[in-house]
């Protein structure tokens, strides 16, 4: 396997990431019959953010890697927000 398909996967891995978080947003608004963002969401984002901005990183795309370091910090910050929620364990 060359470097440029472990890439390719990488990337497309990815986007398996930012796709499993839409479905899992959707699946549980749908049961709950409103809109939920739930913790998972945040979790598959941040799986997602990483594996792209390491493909961005690659690719030495300074757009792409400007915008998933931007959105990682922003999947950080809720999933923060969500454990002060919760108070001490």
């Amino acid at each position: 396997m060359s470097e440029e398909q472990v890439w390719l996967i990488v990337g497309f891995t990815g986007q398996l990431f930012f796709t499993a978080r839409f479905l899992v947003q959707w699946l549980t608004s749908e049961r709950a019959r409103r809109s939920i963002v739930p913790k998972a969401f945040w979790y598959f984002s941040i799986g997602g953010g990483i594996t792209i901005l390491c493909y961005a990183i690659h690719r030495e795309d300074p757009v792409f890697i400007v915008g998933q370091a931007s959105g990682l910090l922003i999947y950080l910050r809720n999933l923060y927000f969500l454990s002060r929620e919760r108070g001490p364990a």
